[in-house]
């Protein structure tokens, strides 16, 4: 794992990290952003990433896993392929930021393929403050879903672990900013 690690440091070194101020969709400043989609979006970091959640969900609960569109699009479906090839597959499930306002209205695409009840990883591409990953839990708790692992590539550790424990949530990421900036360099 160490190997697929350190080649995903050097993806995401090149294609989504940049350095410079800018605003984080919390309000926070920044003196860089992570731009994971261009990682993920990659036929290499896409592969690298989904093996790398995949990884880290053996053992767990999770019969299923589950983003918030659009940064957790690419991921949910790397995992979800990934795990059908490994066999031991895991459906994925797309959350919506605002009921779809037609048809069956719903926040959640993909509920066909899951059991009410069942356990769903939640993944997620950057935790800043945990906000998105709160709003995600408490909308596949209210249609019946039970919250398992919370999983994401960056964790810039600002508070979103705080914040998400005291949703009852347990973050757990590939990297924080000082283990990715290592990892690259080594």
């Amino acid at each position: 794992m160490n190997d697929l690690k350190a080649k995903l440091a050097r993806h995401l070194m090149a294609l989504s990290y940049v350095q410079g101020e800018v605003t984080l969709t919390s309000g926070r400043k920044s003196d860089y952003y992570f731009d994971c989609k261009q990682t993920a979006l990659h036929p290499e970091g896409g592969f690298l990433i989904g093996k790398l959640f995949l990884s880290m969900l053996k053992g767990t609960d999770a019969r299923g896993v589950a983003g918030m569109t659009l940064g957790a699009d690419p991921l949910v479906s790397a995992v979800s392929v990934l795990s059908h090839l490994d066999g031991c597959p895991l459906p994925a499930m797309i959350i919506r930021k605002a009921s779809k306002g037609h048809g069956t209205d719903q926040y959640l695409e993909g509920l066909k393929n899951f059991q009410k009840g069942a356990t769903v990883a939640l993944l997620e591409d950057v935790v800043t403050t945990g906000g998105t990953l709160v709003t995600a839990a408490e909308r596949l708790r209210a249609a019946g879903f039970n919250v398992g692992a919370v999983l994401c590539v960056l964790n810039r550790e600002e508070g979103g672990p705080e914040r998400l424990a005291g949703a009852g949530l347990k973050l757990e990421s590939i990297f924080t900013r000082n283990e990715l900036l290592a990892a690259a360099r080594g």
